[in-house]
C-alpha cells in the first residue's frame, strides 16, 4: 500500500479533465492500495502497436517503455530524443502492460508500501494509479528488473524526463 501526501493539480486522462473539483490546488492526503490496471487501459499487442504508429505520425512527445529490454525513449513523433536503461517491475511486482498519459508530477515524493518506505523520490510522474516514472537513488541496477512495478530511471535522467515530458504526455509499456 502506498501512500501519498502532497499539493494535487487535475488529472487529465483521455483528453478530459477529471476531479474537476481540483481545479484549485489543495493539500489531499490519500491511500493507494496495491496498484490495479482498469481493463480500459489493458491492450493486447496490436492495440499497442497501432498506437505507437499514430504516436510515430504525429508530432507529439510521447514515452515507450520497453520491458525486454528495460529500456524507456523518449519520442518527438517517430524522433528518438532520449533512450536510457530503466529497471521496471520484478516477476511478483510487474509493470503493467499498455498506453497510459501522464497523470500526476512530483518533484519530491514519499513511495511506501507493506515492505518498503522510500522518502525523497525524485521527479515522479504518475501514469497510472500508483505506477510512475520515477528517479532511484538507492539502486544501481538499471537494466534489471527490481521494481515493485513502477519504471525506476537514474536521477539525471529522471530530471531530464521530468522537465520534458507534461501532464497528459503519451506512456506506452511494452514486452
Amino acid at each position: 500500500m502506498a501512500v501519498l501526501t502532497t499539493w494535487l493539480r487535475p488529472a487529465r486522462a483521455f483528453g478530459t479533465w477529471r476531479n474537476q473539483s481540483l481545479l484549485m490546488s489543495l493539500v489531499l492526503s490519500f491511500t493507494i492500495s496495491e496498484p490495479t490496471i482498469a481493463p480500459s487501459f489493458a491492450l493486447s499487442a496490436n492495440s499497442i502497436t497501432s498506437n505507437i504508429a499514430a504516436l510515430k505520425r504525429s508530432n507529439q512527445r510521447w514515452i515507450e517503455i520497453r520491458l525486454s529490454t528495460q529500456r524507456l525513449i523518449a519520442w518527438e513523433g517517430k524522433t528518438m530524443v532520449h533512450a536510457v536503461i530503466v529497471s521496471t517491475g520484478k516477476a511478483t511486482t510487474s509493470t503493467p502492460v499498455g498506453s497510459f498519459e501522464i497523470q500526476s508530477k512530483y518533484r519530491i515524493a514519499r513511495m511506501q508500501g507493506d515492505d518498503y518506505d522510500i522518502p525523497d523520490v525524485p521527479y515522479t510522474m504518475y501514469y497510472s494509479g500508483g505506477y510512475a516514472i520515477h528517479g532511484a537513488y538507492w539502486h544501481r541496477s538499471f537494466g534489471t528488473p527490481v521494481s515493485h512495478g513502477c519504471v525506476n530511471v537514474a536521477p539525471d535522467h529522471a530530471q531530464w524526463l521530468f522537465n520534458w515530458a507534461k501532464i497528459g504526455t503519451p506512456v506506452v509499456v511494452r514486452q
